[in-house]
């Protein structure tokens, strides 16, 4: 009979809890688990131990991700039933909505009844380009991007965007860069949702 304090204290349990263990450990922590009342302790507590600190350093997933997931289920789906690629011009400073127009009027470009906080809706794709009509209802939390520079073309509403101490108010036709590993977040100004043309370039 193994000694139940040494083995507790073996580490083996916490690898068990946290599934690290091979087949032939996890049977014997489990037949251990039956026969010992000290060891299905020592299992719970961990457990109890580890969701504990999971709960604590949990992060919040950004709002945007589920939805931009949902986008591009929707258009790989449209791409499949026949739509063919296309590809919307870049955003710039010059850029104006009648640049968009002919994205913005399509069928199906619209709210979905049941949209809540952000929505998208996306118009083009390439390995280094995305081009979306989103919708924003409140806001869109803090972000920094690294890697890509994200651009705005405001369709509809109006919205503060702060980079950083500067916050930008923007009405429909204005134009916004996002600069690289900068902070940046969205809150709309207007009654309605912020209607926006969203573009994220790989940097």
């Amino acid at each position: 009979m193994k000694n139940i304090k040494e083995y507790i204290d073996s580490g083996i349990l916490e690898l068990y809890v946290m599934g690290d263990t091979t087949p032939a450990e996890s049977k014997e922590v489990e037949e251990l688990a039956i026969a010992s009342e000290q060891v299905r302790n020592a299992i719970d507590a961990i457990r109890v131990t580890l969701e504990s600190y999971a709960v604590t350093h949990a992060i919040t997933p950004n709002a945007t991700i589920k939805p931009f997931l949902m986008a591009t289920i929707d258009y790989a789906e449209r791409i499949k039933n026949g739509e063919q690629p296309e590809y919307p011009p870049l955003l710039n400073s010059s850029a104006t909505i009648e640049d968009y127009a002919r994205w913005i009027s399509r069928p199906g470009m619209v709210l979905p009844k049941e949209f809540k906080d952000f929505h998208a809706k996306i118009i083009g794709y390439t390995q280094g380009i995305l081009t979306a009509i989103v919708w924003i209802k409140v806001m869109a939390f803090h972000e920094v991007h690294d890697d890509e520079l994200e651009k705005f073309l405001i369709l509809e509403g109006t919205c503060d965007i702060a980079i950083e101490d500067e916050v930008h108010h923007l009405i429909a036709g204005d134009y916004l860069s996002i600069p690289l590993h900068k902070s940046h977040e969205v809150r709309v100004t207007s009654a309605i949702p912020c209607k926006i043309i969203l573009q994220r370039i790989a940097a």
